[in-house]
């Protein structure tokens, strides 16, 4: 019987768990705003450093597989170094890399700018999520998660928006230059509250008397696997995924393969793993770990997605865009602090995870039926209903995910809960530009069936047009050419339009088949005293 004591260990002082809270969320939204805040600005680095845009996708790529590589051993690190010293290290690391992106004079050092940044912020996310779990006891386990959600689940919805405003009006430089001030403050304020709690020093100290050797082949093989993986999904649109005539897809999938047999191979079999896979022998974590994969797939896709719909189809800028989106996030912090409520009173949160999955499904159920007649209140609405799914959702399952785990095996975990939600927002964003571009040429062909000139209806509107621009241009024969133009146009916005509501369809059946997932879950409710046995 492995129990999960209540008491938890400040460390060196006692330091309130809400000041803590208010410095490790900073550096958390900071590392995770990253990943996503670039995407709407490629077209301007490219430009502003004369290098082709297809290549600027690598400012993307670069950052997430470095922090892939850095994830799932930010535990092995924390031990190693001490928590506070790898945390602080972390943000000084990421701020300098930050400064230095935006000083880049050309792409390549810019990539190794970025690359520096992942690397560095790979260890914000599952460290400050550490923290918060020993800084406050059991009881109020959710309305840890509930802070740590706040930053998690924000940044990625505000990243676009924030980054398109900035880029239109500052430039894009200031995407990065932003981080600056922002990590000196998070970097002054965790220095002063953030300590390490007794266990923590114990397992530290074990490592060193017995003198464990860092595994150099399992970092070798984690590092091949998560670059090939991360290539594969940037590129594989563009590479035609399996049907790459120059076999790289399918070199780098082989790859990936055996590096990742082999890191699972590895790791089972030595008894100081870079990884701990054996946390995912807990079904709770495990059922955890697949669901919030999918569920940042999810976000990511639908992130994606409506700002593009938004910005060729509707007409809007990155502003309007923004302000479109923006009032999703408003409800979203409401909802986190209900569920962290509901949370600390005994509801079980398996309950709370069914309900998010219901509900965002049905959000993005409703974005498939919308049509480019709509007003902006017909898209907000829609969106609030999906991230107040996902509000329901995540700190629920941050709660269920560790309920079971015992400390020490703590930070191997959240290292690894840690990678699959990026990486799931990696395959969410492949995955949603791969459905678009496919089901936009399957739309355009399926619209052209119906576009016969013998047609009634397509004669009439030919007419029609033609006659509107006759009156305009006063040319019969560019009138006629130009209406036929027209209604190629029409059938283009439509078939591209079908094929961003394809991925919104995608994305609700998604999230409904998840909620299986949830039923095969263990009993999880975080009360005062309770003592958790692993079966």
């Amino acid at each position: 019987m492995t129990a999960i004591s209540p008491s938890i260990s400040i460390g060196r002082r006692s330091v309130s768990p809400g000041l803590i809270a208010a410095a490790v969320v900073i550096p958390t939204f900071m590392e995770v705003l990253d990943t996503t805040i670039a995407n709407v600005a490629l077209r301007y680095i490219a430009g502003g450093l004369s290098a082709p845009f297809t290549d600027s996708e690598w400012v993307i790529t670069s950052y997430l597989a470095a922090n892939a590589i850095v994830l799932p051993i930010s535990g092995w690190l924390a031990v190693r170094l001490g928590r506070r010293n790898y945390f602080l290290l972390s943000i000084g690391m990421f701020t300098l890399a930050s400064a230095w992106c935006g000083m880049a004079t050309s792409l390549p050092m810019l990539i190794a700018a970025r690359v520096l940044q992942g690397l560095a912020g790979g260890g914000l996310q599952p460290s400050s999520q550490s923290i918060l779990l020993d800084a406050f006891p059991r009881e109020k386990q959710g309305s840890a998660m509930t802070i740590f959600g706040i930053a998690a689940l924000l940044a990625p919805v505000f990243g676009p928006t924030l980054g398109g405003y900035i880029t239109d009006n500052y430039g894009w430089r200031w995407i990065f230059y932003l981080n600056v001030p922002v990590g000196l403050f998070a970097l002054a304020m965790c220095s002063a509250v953030v300590s390490d709690p007794a266990y923590l020093k114990e397992e530290q100290g074990r490592m060193r008397r017995e003198g464990r050797a860092f595994d150099t082949l399992g970092l070798c093989l984690l590092s091949t696997a998560m670059i090939c993986w991360e290539v594969i999904l940037s590129k594989g649109q563009e590479w035609d995924w399996l049907g790459d005539p120059f076999w790289r897809i399918q070199g780098l999938l082989v790859v990936f393969v055996a590096s990742l047999g082999g890191l699972i191979y590895r790791e089972l079999r030595i008894a100081n793993p870079l990884i701990n896979f054996r946390t995912l022998l807990d079904r709770n974590f495990r059922s955890c770990c697949i669901i919030i994969f999918c569920a940042y797939a999810v976000l990511y896709a639908n992130t994606v997605s409506l700002p593009a719909l938004l910005q060729s189809l509707f007409g809007y800028d990155a502003t309007m865009s923004g302000l479109v989106l923006s009032p999703a996030g408003i409800f979203a912090v409401v909802m986190l602090l209900i569920i962290g409520r509901l949370l600390g009173r005994g509801v079980d949160a398996r309950y709370m995870m069914a309900a998010g999955l219901v509900t965002l499904a049905a959000g993005n159920y409703w974005m498939s039926l919308l049509n480019l007649q709509v007003s902006p209140a017909h898209i907000i609405w829609p969106r609030v209903v999906l991230i107040a799914g996902l509000s329901m959702l995540f700190a629920p399952l941050n709660v269920a995910a560790f309920l079971y785990i015992p400390k020490e095996l703590r930070g191997a975990a959240v290292g690894l809960l840690a990678l699959l939600r990026n990486e799931g927002g990696s395959v969410g964003t492949s995955m949603a530009q791969t459905i678009h571009e496919r089901r936009e040429q399957f739309h355009t062909l399926r619209l052209g069936e119906h576009l016969d000139r013998v047609s009634p209806m397509v004669q009439e509107a030919l007419r029609r047009g033609q006659g509107f621009f006759l009156r305009h241009t006063g040319d019969p024969a560019g009138s006629t050419k130009m209406a036929v133009q027209k209604l190629a146009q029409v059938r283009e916005e439509q078939a591209s339009s079908l094929a961003y509501f394809d991925v919104f369809w995608t994305c609700a059946v998604l999230a409904v088949v998840l909620v299986g997932l949830v039923l095969l879950m263990r009993r999880s409710v975080a009360e005062k005293g309770a003592h958790v046995a692993a079966e």
